[in-house]
This record gives C-alpha cells, structure tokens and sequence, in this order.
C-alpha cells in the first residue's frame, strides 16, 4: 500500500511539474505571440481555467507527499521526501503571495478594462512563476530519488 503512496505521489507531482513547465515554456510563448487583445483574452482563460485546478493540485500533492513522509518517518529516503514536501509548501506560500493575486486580476480583464501595465503584471507573473516551476522541478527529482 505505500509503495502505491509513493508512485502515485511521484506521478501526480510529476504530471503537475509537467503542466506547469508547459505554461512557462510554451503557452505563454504563444499566448504572447498572438495579436494583443487575443493575447490578452488568452491569458486571461488560461487564469481562470488554470486557477480553478492547480490549488488543489498544489495542496493535493504537498498533502500525499506528508503522508509519504509520515508513513515512512523511520525509513530511508525520509529526508528527501520531508525536503521535497517543504519545497512544495513553499510553492504553495509562493503561489498565494505572488502569483495568485495578480492571476486574480488577470483573469477578470477584457480589452475593455485591462489596466495600462497588464503585460509587466503579466511579466512579473511569468517571472515568479518560473521560479515556482524550478521549486517543484526540485521537489519532484527529490522524490524520484527517494523512490530508489
């Protein structure tokens, strides 16, 4: 049964690495690419749709991974899973304090209302998520690494 904790952990933390690798390095690149009021739109659904699943999917996988930690407290590997949990929780604390509150205005602009700084609001939002990205890439190849 643990064993399946553990793969399911690392799948669904790999999967989230993977969508959210995705949006930094390829949707937003065409998102940007289009003319700017698609673009604009664009990000805008993605903030909504996005913004609706990746907070569950953010505490979901900082959750199994402190359950992995919890069953497996005296085993080896521990410290990997305990550090890949704590990187998470850090992504989560990032999420709140500096992406979530500029993906909340964006994903209420329209043509019509969008501030005049809505592409350095978007910039600044590319930038943290990039460092969010290279948080729970760490995590995931720590958890990789305490499955051998």
């Amino acid at each position: 049964m643990l064993n399946a904790l553990e793969i399911v952990t690392t799948v669904v933390v790999g999967v989230m690495v993977g969508v959210e690798f995705s949006v930094a390095f390829v949707m937003n690149r065409i998102l940007n690419a289009l003319p700017e009021d698609s673009a604009q739109l664009g990000h805008a659904h993605g903030g909504r749709m996005l913004g609706a699943v990746m907070p569950v999917w953010y505490i979901g996988s900082l959750v199994l991974a402190a359950i992995w930690a919890i069953a497996r407290w005296h085993h080896h590997g521990t410290s990997l899973v305990v550090t890949a949990a704590a990187l998470l929780i850090l992504s989560v604390i990032m999420s709140i304090l500096l992406l979530v509150p500029i993906n909340n205005r964006n994903k209420t602009w329209t043509p019509d209302n969008r501030p005049a700084d809505w592409k350095q609001q978007l910039n600044r939002w590319e930038r943290f998520h990039y460092v969010r990205v290279a948080v729970i890439i760490a995590a995931f190849a720590l958890l990789v690494t305490a499955l051998t």
